[in-house]
């Protein structure tokens, strides 16, 4: 035993990880470990009275032994693992901190415009931004060899399909789904293949409107329109209402924002003073008729509210390319967390 225990000291002693203890007790105290193979083995009929009782003592004094010093090695090497751990770690660096997510500001906007039309009375419904030739185009009016297909130069998909060029495209899906009377937004994403600028993009949000009952006007489209921006603006605004053309619609305004950045002196963002905002008009009779209703019996009008636009504005964003940058310090300035 004297020299199973000195074997066990060097051992121990040598062992400095916590996998190299574990060998060593293995090693000793393990099933076919020395000192419990000494203890299985030991013949104890050749012993008197007085030997088995020494020989027991010394056993469990050997046992016990391992077992300490086992232990005690055990946390010293925790004890130095976690220093070392901590030595490795470099205060100075930026942590790992844990990123909320926060809204879009042009989902901001959109939030707040389906607030205000609900309170008005108007559906919030949400399109297709995969659409069919015909509802993009046709039914509104503009068919194969109309000049309006120029200004919106889109995306084909190889099944014959596009990706809608504006809201517009739900006007008579929702003529054909709810006929009239109706009052509807369609808020979304739209797609054009056109030069990008501070002001334009190929990929933009929009949110188009919709009303279609008995004798509607031109001032109930006005009224409409005044309430939305001073409900988003919280302020008075300066508009213009100016001729447009627009084959859907007749007649047709362009609705122009006064420039929030300058006045209305011009800039890079505006140009001339003004941002083109909401085009609108009264809906054409043959879009009527395409949607299935009579336009002897009813009348409506539709606008198109920029919704990107609209955010530039209301948040003082110069550059619409930011809203698609992906860059995260962007977004994170505004601070709207779920």
């Amino acid at each position: 035993m004297d020299n199973i225990q000195k074997q066990f000291l060097d051992d121990i002693a040598a062992a400095v990880t916590s996998d190299q203890i574990e060998q060593v007790r293995v090693k000793y105290l393990g099933r076919k470990g020395i000192i419990t193979l000494f203890a299985k083995n030991a013949d104890f009929s050749k012993m008197t009275v007085d030997e088995k009782k020494e020989f027991g003592v010394k056993l469990n004094e050997l046992k016990n032994l391992a077992t300490q010093k086992l232990q005690d090695s055990q946390q010293m090497s925790n004890v130095s693992e976690t220093v070392g751990k901590s030595a490795e770690l470099d205060l100075t660096l930026p942590g790992n901190a844990r990123s909320l997510g926060a809204l879009h500001p042009i989902t901001m906007v959109q939030m707040e415009l389906e607030t205000v039309f609900e309170g008005m009375g108007f559906r919030v419904l949400y399109g297709h931004e995969c659409e069919t030739e015909f509802y993009n185009f046709e039914a509104l009016n503009i068919p194969a060899d109309h000049p309006a297909r120029d200004m919106q130069d889109t995306f084909w998909l190889t099944n014959g399909r596009i990706l809608r060029t504006h809201t517009s495209a739900s006007q008579v899906r929702s003529l054909h789904r709810f006929g009239a009377p109706i009052r509807a937004i369609f808020p979304g994403r739209c797609f054009r293949y056109e030069a990008i600028d501070p002001s334009h993009e190929n990929t933009f949000y929009q949110c188009e409107g919709l009303v279609v009952d008995k004798d509607i006007s031109v001032a109930n489209l006005i009224a409409v329109m005044k309430t939305i921006l001073s409900e988003v603006f919280k302020r008075n605004v300066a508009v213009r209402l100016r001729p447009g053309f627009f084959p859907f619609v007749e007649p047709g305004f362009e609705l122009d924002l006064q420039c929030l950045f300058c006045g209305g002196k011009g800039c890079p963002t505006c140009g001339d003073g003004w941002i083109e905002l909401i085009p609108c008009g009264l809906i054409h009779p043959k879009v009527l008729e395409a949607g299935n209703i009579n336009p002897g019996e009813y009348s409506g009008f539709a606008f198109g509210v920029g919704l990107t636009r609209l955010a530039m504005m209301k948040f003082g964003i110069r550059d619409i390319r930011h809203f698609n940058s992906g860059d995260i310090r962007f977004n994170e300035q505004f601070g709207v967390i779920l």
